[in-house]
């Protein structure tokens, strides 16, 4: 039986990287795409992974992955895992190039990979589209409005891909994390280590990247004909956006 193949954006760290672990070692082959090559390099002689070097917030550098993953065979999956966040001002103190980069690379990213590979995934006539957004794409808070906004932005991206494939052999899954600490996220979002910590100060597990990962593959590998259209992940520490148990001894 031919392994299925998926492609996994943003998977030189974090949750993309996690996923592509993962689904090599369900025995998938998997296309690892990210900006940062000598990640990818590395990610790729510990898994065995195919990888592309690609930006995602350009329309040439996303169509050239694309050909260059089509050369290689049939594509089944596509996980758009790529994504950043960046500050945390308040709207009225916010630098709307924060916003534009947000959204270029949280809607527009997504956006440019599906358009490069959607026919493929058609053709395969076993497809997914995984969008990784947030539970930010589904509540607002003070002070993310950028990052909140682009979230929003690829739920109904997700959503409204679901309604135009009904009836292609095509499913469109959204994982909507919570609290996550990955190496990477909350210390670019927030300019420092020590910022970040404070996120998760006294958050007995927050979620990690393997625990996304998980939802990620687990969606992946359900009978085809199931279809996973949304699943919110948390920590049991976060009840929602605003209620988190801290533990002070922590």
């Amino acid at each position: 039986m031919t392994a299925l193949r998926a492609v996994v954006t943003g998977a030189s760290s974090g949750m993309g990287a996690a996923t592509v672990r993962r689904l090599r070692a369900q025995g998938w082959d998997v296309v690892a795409v990210a900006r940062r090559e000598e990640e990818l390099r590395a990610l790729a002689e510990e898994t065995g992974c195919e990888f592309i070097v690609a930006d995602m917030t350009s329309d040439e550098s996303v169509t050239a992955m694309a050909e260059q993953v089509l050369a290689g065979g049939p594509v089944n999956s596509l996980v758009a895992n790529a994504g950043a966040a960046y500050g945390q001002d308040e709207v009225a103190d916010s630098d709307p190039e924060d916003w534009a980069g947000m959204f270029d690379l949280n809607v527009l990213g997504v956006v440019r990979c599906v358009k490069a590979l959607l026919p493929a995934l058609v053709e395969s006539g076993r497809g997914d589209i995984v969008v990784m957004s947030s539970t930010a794409g589904h509540i607002v808070y003070e002070g993310g409005g950028g990052y909140v906004a682009s979230k929003h932005g690829a739920h109904t991206v997700a959503a409204t891909l679901r309604l135009e494939l009904a009836g292609k052999p095509v499913r469109v899954i959204e994982i909507a994390p919570g609290m996550v600490a990955t190496e990477e996220f909350s210390r670019k979002r927030l300019g420092s280590q020590e910022a970040a910590d404070k996120v998760y100060a006294g958050v007995e597990k927050p979620l990690t990247a393997d625990d996304c990962a998980d939802a990620v593959v687990w969606t992946l590998t359900r009978p085809h004909h199931f279809n996973v259209d949304l699943m919110v992940i948390r920590p049991i520490a976060q009840a929602a956006q605003h209620k988190v148990a801290r533990n002070q001894g922590l």
